[in-house]
């Protein structure tokens, strides 16, 4: 394998890959249709995202198409110092090496997760789950094409057909050099890997996020809102789970009962706290471990809060440090609220389902990092490198 390729290299290899998914594309579709016919359970949210349709395998062809645009991440200088002494120092970005990339269901990320991977200079190791192991198989058959038809080793992205045990066995032991994990699925997959990975590990995909609606918050704009946010993608870790409703809000009970009303139109579950558990179609709840679950389901916490600084330290106590969101006119408050809250992304006045590395410009997303070492958000092209020292002598001596 080469030590290194060149951008050249890198986008006439992505190019291959995008018009070999396009030629393919019905037997890929073919190779998903046994996955979701062998699916067994009832995770909506891992159902959902283990489908590829039509439009999937647009996204698929146009996050590659977006990674060809994108410029080189590696090589970029960072600093720049020149010693008293001549030496020449400069801080430029490189690559990780080798990527770990342990994921369920999704196998969109065997293209657009791989591919970023690939263009930031990185071998990538794909490891999915048994779910979808027809769709991936058939992906990485691709990735191996797209490379052969360039002159270039398959060994730059390898899939790992390994079950539970022999995956431990793997992070515990790597029969491989590997340089970072990246878990993109549940809290147990990111438990295990975190439990076994004897190397870096960016902690991607919880969720449980939060919208606080302040007393000054447009009643119609915050019912768009938190419907878009609670029930288009409810597999997706940017929905949002619960609702922090100040007890200060004009019309508070109007308001609370035309939510309520939505939200039943989606047949979502609602849980109320004290003080909203009052409502019909709202059931109590008393465990406070539900505050902390992130749902990916039709389902939704309703709360009540009588300050912006109680709604701040609530979410700070049980948000999964994604997104979260403040609904208000006044904006000094959000401000306030958006410097307080401890999440990879806030908002005032709209969905957290923009938390997305393709919505935030950065093309695709490896995953979005809960983590503030070593990057936080959306991570992208540009994000899936590390770095790297040059100095340039003529002999100098300390």
């Amino acid at each position: 394998m080469n030590i290194s390729l060149t951008s050249q290299q890198k986008n006439v290899v992505l190019l291959s890959m995008a018009k070999l998914i396009a030629a393919e594309k019905s037997a890929l579709l073919q190779a998903n249709k046994k996955d979701v016919a062998q699916f067994q359970g009832d995770d909506l949210a891992m159902q959902e995202r283990l489908k590829v349709d039509e439009a999937k395998i647009k996204e698929m062809i146009l996050s590659l198409e977006q990674l060809i645009e994108d410029v080189d991440p590696v090589g970029k200088e960072l600093y720049h110092f020149t010693h008293e002494n001549g030496l020449k120092i400069s801080n430029k970005t490189a690559p990780f090496g080798t990527v770990l990339i342990i994921y369920e269901s999704r196998p969109d990320v065997t293209v657009e997760a791989a591919g970023i991977a690939f263009k930031s200079g990185n071998k990538i190791l794909l490891k999915g789950g048994r779910e979808s192991v027809n769709s991936n198989l058939k992906i990485v058959d691709l990735w191996h094409k797209a490379l052969t038809e360039n002159n270039i080793s398959t060994n730059w992205v390898e899939y790992l057909n390994y079950n539970r045990t022999e995956t431990q066995e793997f992070l515990q032991h790597p029969a491989q050099k590997v340089d970072l994990i990246v878990p993109r699925g549940g809290e147990n997959l990111i438990a295990f890997v975190k439990k076994y990975a004897m190397c870096p590990v960016i902690v991607s995909g919880r969720g449980n996020n939060f919208i606080y609606v302040d007393a000054e918050a447009d009643a119609e704009m915050t019912l768009k809102v938190i419907l878009n946010a609670k029930t288009t993608k409810i597999s997706a870790c940017n929905a949002a789970d619960k609702v922090l409703i100040n007890s200060n809000l004009p019309n508070r009970e109007t308001f609370i009962k035309k939510l309520i009303g939505r939200l039943k139109e989606f047949n979502v579950e609602i849980l109320g706290d004290v003080a909203l558990s009052t409502f019909e179609n709202v059931t109590a709840f008393s465990d406070e471990s539900l505050w902390f679950e992130e749902f990916l389901d039709y389902k939704i916490v309703l709360g009540s809060v009588n300050s912006s600084e109680e709604a701040i330290e609530k979410i700070n106590k049980y948000g999964g440090g994604h997104s979260a969101v403040i609904m208000t006119k006044n904006d000094e408050a959000a401000q306030k609220f958006m410097e307080s809250v401890d999440s990879a992304a806030v908002y005032q006045n709209a969905s957290t389902r923009f938390t997305d590395g393709g919505q935030f410009g950065l093309g695709g997303e490896l995953a979005i990092s809960t983590d503030k070492l070593h990057h936080r958000g959306p991570m992208g092209l540009q994000h899936l490198v590390t770095n790297k020292w040059y100095i340039y002598g003529n002999g100098q001596i300390r």
